[in-house]
């Protein structure tokens, strides 16, 4: 993907999206969106009255080696989101640089994000380093995911070659409830079972009864999913070879939990009914 002079400095897009939201008497909403470059948001719209329903649109040609994307979410006290994208991420091969991703959500007090975008797709080599950091209190709700897609592998084609690497933080005001990183290079998947498709949830504040649902919910997936406990920060994984399972998982464990924390019924976003 080229860019204009005015919109890439370097090799590639340097695109920024920054989204505020607030709580206004009746409804959350969208108070400031700014954006360079290709990142930028439809309309919000409000199938369920309160909660801000957003869709956010990354460049339709996809991300190749020295894009640079940066999105930066606000929530301030008590307002409530749901981001979600009309469709997958991806990250094309590269000559050698690399497509960057940063991403930082900050839920304030009594505010609830719902993080919940399209699967991501590798394509053999990418060259791809992704950061995703969630910064909360100790009111804030927060329901996230991301769907990894390893390769090509409708298609028979596997992440054979390139490089990713991927940061994903939650923090409660200054301590960290979660880092970790994964880093896959030269083809070698073992460090996710050599499964394609990789995800992960995160719930919080839960408790233990929320985590034995989600077990329950897991089990017929057996060894290929697993949820985990720490400091109210519920972690949900999945691997699969089968795009289909993996989704299916997600949006049924999404639908248990939303009710749960949120004492909402799981209204999906009208994207995924197309």
């Amino acid at each position: 993907m080229q860019g204009n002079a005015s919109s890439c400095s370097r090799v590639g897009w340097q695109a920024s999206l920054n989204l505020q939201f607030r709580r206004d008497p009746e409804r959350t909403v969208l108070a400031r969106a700014a954006h360079v470059g290709p990142l930028t948001v439809q309309r919000p719209f409000y199938p369920e009255g309160e909660t801000c329903h957003l869709y956010l649109l990354h460049p339709p040609g996809g991300i190749v080696g020295g894009d640079e994307l940066d999105i930066e979410v606000t929530l301030e006290a008590g307002s409530h989101a749901l981001i979600t994208m009309p469709g997958a991420s991806k990250f094309y091969r590269s000559a050698g640089a690399e497509g960057r991703l940063s991403q930082r959500m900050t839920v304030g007090e009594n505010a609830t994000l719902e993080w919940l975008p399209q699967d991501t797709i590798f394509f053999p080599a990418a060259r791809a380093r992704l950061s995703t950091r969630f910064q909360l209190t100790s009111g804030s709700r927060l329901l996230a995911w991301e769907l990894f897609c390893l390769g090509r592998p409708v298609n028979g084609v596997a992440f054979s070659e390139g490089e990713i690497v991927n940061r994903l933080e939650v923090w409660l005001d200054d301590a960290p409830l979660l880092i970790e990183r994964l880093a896959l290079a030269d083809g070698d998947l073992s460090p996710v079972a050599n499964q394609p498709w990789v995800g992960t949830l995160l719930f919080y504040p839960a408790d233990e009864a929320m985590l034995e649902t989600v077990r329950g919910a897991l089990a017929p997936l057996e060894s290929y999913a697993g949820a985990t406990l720490t400091d109210a920060l519920m972690s949900v994984r999945f691997l699969s070879d089968d795009n289909l399972i993996c989704q299916r998982a997600m949006r049924t464990v999404w639908q248990l939990m939303r009710p749960a924390l949120l004492h909402k019924d799981p209204v999906p976003p009208r994207i995924w009914l197309t």
